[in-house]
Parts: structure tokens; C-alpha cells; sequence
């Protein structure tokens, strides 16, 4: 598996990322650490989670996805090849959430905790929060990264100013500064990245990891009518995509897909990681079959002529 480099920060990962937000939600510890292990089998090495996963689930409190990953770290012993990135920052109840500087301090420990381990690869902000300095928050995460516990620091869900300015603060108070963006990209979701974030990006050579690399579904082609919504939980937010550009990009994936014998959602990632400011799109995964057609997403080479043609079927 040929490897990436994370933004500038030395750090090599797979051109796929292993979204966790499915343990402990659409998926159970079992099912969670097979999957793993059949991801870092193939060579790849890049996992995603944050704290708040899946606290949405009835009777979940958050913490779920972390806690299976470390039960997973603990049994496999499979931690030091792993390149492992959280997130803090969304609401986890008790009014623990933002980026505080005591607040960081105390939900890194809770990480740490769940995760069985001493270090995060990769920590993020998981959402901006204009209540609180960026000098506040930048600090906490040097001191973190001076105490070892962090390698490096990401930003989620950030407006293109709001980044910028952060990136700004780091430069002028010469404090950590944010390596990696996750945003929401994805052939349907292409104008507000494409825009305001992606020149941002390639300019201070962030890393980026976006979400909804499939459009929740979407693009895999198997959402074409309203009466496809039930197989799935996320079926009933594919209204949005079914319109006449959401056919047509569906129509140019079946296209492509049958070209390269391959599934429309290994194009829809492939064209992502040809994108050249795109390190990692992450994907989630239920089982063994669907995560086998997002890996031979890696080994896609797509022609200009098959880029081409998702541009103009997905243009803005």
C-alpha cells in the first residue's frame, strides 16, 4: 500500500482513512475488530474517531467508539501500526464540550483512557468554538504535544477565515499549529470546499481528510428512489441528493464503474483521492464485503477521461 504524506508533518498514512464512528453504533465490538483487522491486513493504517461517538445511540453516552478501539489495540497489539486520530470539542453532556484549555486537558486524559494507549497521532478540533481564544486553545494542544500526548493537531467542521486565523495565531504566538483539515467533500458536496477551503489548504499544505466521502450512501448507487430509503438508518437523508445532478453523477459513476469493473463507490473514492489537495478520504465500513470494495479503491488509477467525465457530471 503506497503511502501519503499527512499535510507537513512527516507522518506516512494510507490514501483511506477507517471512519469509527460505526463501533458501538451500526456495528458491535465483534463485528468492529474484524473489520480492523482486515483493514490493517490490506496495508492500510489510518483510523478516525472522536469522544462523542456514538453518543446519539439510545443508551450510549459517547466514548463507545474509542473504548472498542482500544479493547481492539489491547487484543490485537496492533497499536504502533496504526496512525490513530480523535477529536474533542462536540457536546458529551454534563457541559463538557469546546475547546477550553481545562476542558482539552481533561477529555485528552478521557481519550487516553478509552483508547488504552498514551498518545493521539492525530487530535482534532472537532468543531470551532467562537466562545473561546484561539491562543487559549493552541496552547493547550502545545502543551499536550510537549507532554507527548499528542503528535499533531487537526481542525474539523472550520469556516475558511476562522482557519486561517487560527493558522494565523499559531504563526504570530509560535504555537502548535493545525496540520489537517476534515471537511465535508464529496462529488455531490463539491462548491463550498472546492471555493473557500481547498486553495486555503494547498497553500499552507494542510493535510485533508474529508467526511461523506460517499455522500452518506449516496454515491455507492444504491439510493435511486424514495423507495430505496429502508436499507439503511441513513436512507431517509438521501432526499437531497435525488435530483437531476444527483442522477446524473449516479449515471457517470455506473458508467465508470462498468468501464473498470469495479463498484461506483471505489470511483466515487477515487476520484477523491486523485484530487491533489486530498490525503485520505474516510470511509465507514459494516462488513468484510463492503469494506473490500472501498480498499480496491486504492488500487484505482482513473484515466483523465473517467476524471473528466465525474467533473462535468457533478460541476456546480
Amino acid at each position: 500500500m503506497e503511502k501519503r504524506e499527512l499535510g507537513k508533518t512527516g507522518i506516512a498514512v494510507s490514501p483511506l482513512m477507517f471512519g469509527g464512528n460505526v463501533f458501538g453504533w451500526t456495528i458491535d465490538e465483534a463485528t468492529s475488530f474484524k473489520l480492523l483487522d482486515a483493514f490493517t491486513d490490506a496495508g492500510l493504517n489510518f483510523v478516525d474517531t472522536a469522544d462523542v461517538y456514538s453518543r446519539w445511540v439510545q443508551g450510549n453516552k459517547g466514548g463507545e467508539s474509542e473504548t472498542i478501539i482500544g479493547n481492539w489495540f489491547k487484543r490485537s497489539g496492533k497499536r504502533d501500526k496504526i496512525v490513530l486520530a480523535t477529536k474533542v470539542g462536540k457536546d458529551m453532556g454534563d457541559g463538557k464540550k469546546g475547546l477550553a484549555a481545562g476542558y482539552i486537558k481533561q477529555a485528552i486524559e478521557d481519550s487516553l483512557k478509552r483508547l488504552q494507549t498514551d498518545y493521539i497521532d492525530l487530535y482534532q478540533s472537532h468543531d470551532d468554538d467562537l466562545n473561546t481564544p484561539f491562543e487559549e486553545t493552541l496552547e493547550a494542544y502545545s502543551q499536550l504535544i510537549k507532554e507527548g500526548k499528542v503528535r499533531v493537531i487537526g481542525a474539523s467542521n472550520y469556516k475558511t477565515n476562522r482557519l486561517a486565523q487560527a493558522l494565523q495565531v499559531s504563526a504570530e504566538k509560535n504555537l502548535a499549529s493545525y496540520q489537517t483539515l476534515q471537511p465535508e467533500y464529496n462529488l455531490y458536496a463539491r462548491q463550498d470546499y472546492e471555493t473557500n477551503l481547498e486553495p486555503l489548504c494547498l497553500e499552507r499544505g494542510l493535510g485533508v481528510v474529508p467526511f461523506y466521502s460517499l455522500a452518506s450512501g449516496f454515491l455507492t448507487g444504491k439510493y435511486r428512489s424514495e423507495a430505496d430509503f429502508n436499507k439503511s438508518k441513513r436512507g431517509g437523508g438521501m432526499t437531497k441528493y435525488l435530483n437531476d445532478r444527483g442522477l446524473r453523477i449516479l449515471d457517470s459513476l455506473d458508467k465508470i464503474a462498468d468501464q473498470y469493473q469495479t463498484s461506483q463507490a471505489s470511483v466515487a473514492l477515487a476520484w477523491l483521492m486523485s484530487r491533489p489537495s486530498i490525503t485520505a478520504p474516510i470511509v465507514s465500513a459494516t462488513s468484510i464485503g463492503q469494506l473490500k470494495d472501498l480498499i480496491d479503491a486504492t488500487e484505482l488509477n482513473l484515466s483523465e477521461e473517467g476524471v473528466r467525465v465525474l467533473d462535468e457530471a457533478s460541476a456546480y
